[in-house]
């Protein structure tokens, strides 16, 4: 079954197909053709064994019946010896499908799997070498320009993680709250905890002031939801740390010594119940370790 790491980013392509001039133009620094339309192609090419190749999506540039240019968008997550071989065959059965220029960008998670991915395809003929357009996404460019964001809503999300610990933190991540704000909420929220999951622990902190601070005014539906989740979240905890220190002041008054163990472990818990159960043994127990029995 696919992984979310995988299934993810190329979600982003067949939401915005504009994604792929995009990337390509940044890795190859060749400028796509011009185009009035930007759609999807066919992402199966099969021959008559009948063996049945499919890429992981492909963009299409210019007129759907005779496009300027078809990009094939793969997600490579490791290195793959058997791509080397499908790879000429969707760049060669897409063209002669297609009679349009094609070409291949691949994406990956690292420098090692980029490195594989770059390197040259030997296809046995005289000059025919396939060299891969290869964007390794722990080095994707950093989107800070909040227009662009919101213009292009799946580059913020795709370049975030890659940076969300440099120096232009919080900037990056104000452009991925932007983005998320022009998403739908069920994409939204997709996209919100596939990134969150590849954050730091400051990143994170960092993402929810954002999203929480007065100075924005968040219209999208996702964005309120999430807004009044930490808002409920952070009452959850602010009681939580209240009865905690509650239990501290009782167990101290009763002349019990905490331990810093124990000290950490009760203003540590954020579950109301067990620390009101804890507050209960403390007003009877006649050693620290009775109340945690």
């Amino acid at each position: 079954m696919p992984s979310v790491n995988h299934e993810v980013p190329i979600a982003l392509f067949q939401d915005q197909p504009a994604l792929a001039p995009e990337l390509l133009q940044a890795v190859s620094g060749i400028k796509p053709p011009e185009y009035e339309h930007i759609g999807h192609g066919s992402d199966t090419f099969t021959d008559n064994d009948p063996t049945e190749y499919r890429a992981d999506t492909v963009v299409i540039l210019g007129d759907p019946k005779r496009p300027d240019l078809a990009i094939i968008v793969e997600n490579q997550l490791r290195p793959d010896p058997r791509k080397r071989f499908v790879w000429p065959v969707y760049l060669s059965t897409l063209r002669a499908r297609r009679e349009c220029p094609v070409t291949l960008l691949v994406l990956c998670p690292d420098k090692t799997t980029s490195t594989w991915c770059r390197a040259p395809i030997e296809t046995g003929h005289e000059g025919w070498v396939l060299r891969p357009w290869v964007l390794n996404l722990a080095e994707a460019p950093a989107v800070i320009d909040v227009d662009k964001a919101r213009a292009l809503p799946e580059l913020a999300i795709l370049c975030t993680p890659a940076n969300a610990d440099g120096p232009h933190r919080k900037a990056v991540l104000t452009a991925f709250a932007e983005a998320l704000e022009v998403t739908d909420h069920d994409r939204g929220r997709k996209y919100h905890d596939y990134v969150q999951s590849k954050l730091s622990e400051a990143a994170r902190h960092c993402l929810e002031e954002i999203m929480q601070a007065d100075v924005y005014e968040w219209q999208s539906d996702f964005a309120r939801e999430h807004i009044a989740e930490g808002e409920a979240k952070g009452r959850v905890e602010g009681e939580a740390k209240g009865k905690a220190e509650a239990v501290l002041d009782l167990l101290e008054l009763r002349g019990l010594a905490v331990d810093d163990e124990s000290r950490q472990r009760i203003t540590g818990c954020t579950d109301l119940k067990q620390i009101k159960a804890w507050f209960s043994r403390a007003a009877f127990a006649r050693t620290v370790d009775e109340v945690f029995d």
